[in-house]
């Protein structure tokens, strides 16, 4: 099999292929091994992660759609379908999606457009099919859908500042972590990072909830107000800002550290290293550490603590940095 001349036949089993990842690495029970299984198919030729990406728009649309309800009485167990069976079902859905697709724009449950953005070593910006304006720091991925009653930006990773079209009557959703932030037209910036979230409010006025499932809209933030979330919170957290706050010094390539200690430096770091750096105790996490930083080099960062820190550096057996702290002298006698 060649990337030049594919028969119908091997690209058909790279499309079955593509789709029983995408069902594999969603489910629950996926091990370790399968997914280094996908890793290496994923490698194995440009097509594969060609489909495979093809394959996961799809599934994410499809998780908007509504659930139906189950009936009262389960009706007998039927036997699971083959991938191929998914596959000849999917063809055969095609043949109706332009009713279903203007059905289901009615209804709200399909969007009628779907885009997908990311930046890797390049600050880049974009914009929308609504007119809105956006901008993705370094190793950002997210996505945009129009529905009928919302606009809908899934952040997948990253950070991004939004400068938004106004439109009162289809509000502006951006979905982070557990939480989301709601809006009609406005300037804000969300950073996110595992389960963390930040949103930071320039101009207008934001909604956040930090927990989509929980009733509401969420908390109401003004110009120079920062909303914090993390996976587990009931509510985000509530600050003030202002005008030299550091949290958008990305959009000139710098990230700003002002006397943090390590424990909050570092996830603010980690986003932009292949290989996280770690911490090795609490008393290392205390330490404070500051400066102004080049988002590009901060690879460099890890081999230059020790210069300027009292810490010295080892790795953990998955092979990531780790920031030990010096040991106390013991005082003299």
């Amino acid at each position: 099999m060649t990337q030049d001349t594919l028969s119908e036949a091997e690209y058909d089993a790279i499309t079955d292929a593509a789709a029983h990842w995408c069902m594999r690495l969603h489910a629950a029970d996926c091990t370790d091994e399968e997914r280094d299984a996908f890793e290496q198919w994923h490698a194995a030729h440009p097509l594969h992660a060609f489909e495979y990406e093809a394959m996961l728009e799809v599934w994410e649309v499809a998780e908007h759609l509504p659930r139906p309800t189950p009936a009262l009485t389960a009706a007998p167990r039927q036997p699971s379908r083959t991938w191929r069976q998914y596959v000849a079902v999917a063809a055969a859905c095609a043949l109706a999606l332009p009713l279903a697709a203007y059905a289901g724009w009615n209804l709200g449950w399909l969007p009628n457009s779907h885009e997908h953005f990311s930046a890797t070593d390049e600050v880049r910006r974009v914009t929308l099919s609504d007119g809105s304006e956006l901008e993705l720091n370094l190793n950002t991925d997210l996505t945009f859908s129009n529905y009928k009653d919302e606009r809908r930006v899934t952040l997948k990773k990253g950070e991004a500042f939004f400068t938004v079209s106004h439109d009162l009557a289809h509000p502006f959703v951006v979905r982070a972590g557990e939480g989301k932030v709601r809006v009609t037209g406005t300037r804000f910036n969300v950073w996110m990072y595992e389960d963390q979230v930040r949103v930071n409010l320039v101009e207008g006025s934001v909604l956040v909830s930090s927990d989509r499932a929980l009733p509401g809209d969420g908390l109401r933030l003004g110009p120079m107000m920062q909303a914090r979330y993390k996976h587990g919170d009931y509510i985000p957290q509530i600050s003030q800002t202002y005008p030299d706050d550091a949290a958008l010094a990305w959009r000139s390539g710098k990230l700003v550290l002002d006397n943090l200690a390590l424990n909050d430096a570092l996830p603010l770091i980690n986003r932009y290293l292949a290989h996280p750096l770690m911490l090795a105790d609490s008393r290392t996490g205390s330490l404070r550490v500051g400066g102004i930083y080049n988002i590009k080099e901060l690879n460099n960062l890890a081999n230059s603590l020790p210069k300027v820190l009292p810490v010295y550096l080892t790795r953990n057996k998955e092979g990531n940095p780790v920031i030990n702290s010096m040991p106390q002298q013991p005082p003299k006698s």
